[in-house]
């Protein structure tokens, strides 16, 4: 196959693909490689590099486009992308099609088949591609609280850490999953009181055994949440929510039973999902307010971190680019019940379920797909 690596095109978006070490692999095992010029320079690899490990440099995304036959990428698909998309051609990345029904229409429209990163599961029933960005999200995450809250950032003036003679500040975390585990890292190594709400008690007394006093483990419900607001300097939402839901975890009423000026840090960054007055925002403007409370909202954390991301992500990705490379789609899909799980769309089929719930969409599951083929 030709694997086509291309330069990111969403705002502050300095991550790529493939890193020259990935390249090198991919080569080895037989594939051509085109890479746009200056994919890598936002995370620090350059052309050079890239050609050196045996990529040809192509200076347009419209001929990586028109040559490749696997695109590999960062983010979602934009509409300036939407026509190279076609029924003999692969996508490979995060294309979070449940927030973007325009790009559902596309990936269905030209029968493209579409692989998205954060769907591919592991015998564990884990999401391997999904959780070293969202360990990078949840630290990223706290390196951004300890920002907004400084007052010449118009917080409350509190530094996130135990000061001697001040009241050490308290910091809660919904979800004890991977970017609640890494953003509790870096809380409890400053020395806050950190709480971490989660209705998996195996999940918490697991956890547990890693972390300081200073961290404690509360089961996630009504009462223990209303408390957590009431108290906190900084609540981070690092839990998924299903697309479909049309309820909250905390709703704009609860806002105001924070303290003033207090900041939500939403990781999971899901509009309208767990936290009701979540709306993604960007590295270029990255907060809002509602009800007194501040809001961070970021939807690409790893971004600001481009280098040590794009190295996580190429070499956790590639196992499953090479076996769709050298197998193709029916057969690597045929052999992996992983792969199965991520497939987004095929020959304009959606293949993804929560899509489909939460677009009102037609739904085929994968098995049944393979089984007409």
């Amino acid at each position: 196959m030709v694997i086509g690596v291309l330069k990111e095109i969403k705002d502050n978006e300095y991550r790529v693909a493939a890193i020259p070490a990935v390249v090198s692999e991919i080569r080895h095992h037989g594939h051509s490689v085109l890479v746009q010029s200056g994919a890598g320079v936002g995370s620090g690899f350059s052309d050079e590099e890239y050609a050196a490990a045996g990529a040809e440099i192509t200076a347009s995304a419209d001929e990586v486009f028109r040559r490749a036959d696997l695109f590999y990428k960062v983010k979602e698909l934009f509409p300036q992308e939407f026509p190279y998309l076609g029924r003999d051609k692969i996508v490979f990345t995060y294309l979070h099609s449940n927030a973007h029904p325009e790009e559902t229409d596309a990936l269905l429209r030209s029968r493209v088949s579409g692989f998205a990163y954060e769907d591919i599961t592991d015998d564990a029933g884990h999401f391997p591609l999904l959780s070293p960005m969202s360990i990078l999200a949840g630290k990223g995450g706290f390196l951004a609280a300890l920002h907004h809250t400084q007052s010449v950032f118009g917080g409350t003036g509190v530094l996130l850490a135990n000061l001697c003679g001040v009241e050490t500040p308290v910091v809660t975390i919904i979800g004890c999953g991977n970017a609640g585990i890494a953003c509790a890292e870096m809380a409890a190594a400053f020395g806050n009181e950190v709480r971490i709400l989660d209705v998996n008690i195996d999940a918490m007394r697991s956890a547990q055994l890693r972390f300081p006093p200073n961290v404690s483990f509360l089961i996630s419900n009504r009462a223990n949440l209303v408390k957590c607001l009431r108290e906190s300097c900084v609540v981070f939402n690092c839990i998924l929510w299903p697309k479909h839901r049309k309820d909250h975890l905390v709703y704009r009423e609860d806002l105001k039973l924070m303290k003033p000026n207090a900041l939500i840090v939403d990781i999971s960054c899901d509009d309208n999902g767990a936290v009701e007055t979540c709306r993604s925002t960007t590295h270029d403007d990255p907060v809002y307010w509602e009800e007194g409370v501040k809001h961070y909202c970021v939807d690409n954390i790893p971004s600001a971190f481009a280098r040590s991301a794009s190295i996580l992500l190429s070499t956790t990705t590639l196992p499953y680019l090479l076996e769709i490379a050298d197998k193709g789609v029916v057969q690597a899909l045929r052999d992996n019940q992983h792969l199965r799980a991520g497939l987004t769309c095929y020959d304009g089929h959606l293949t993804l379920e929560e899509t489909a719930l939460k677009q009102n969409r037609a739904f085929t599951p994968v098995d049944q797909l393979l089984a007409a083929l």
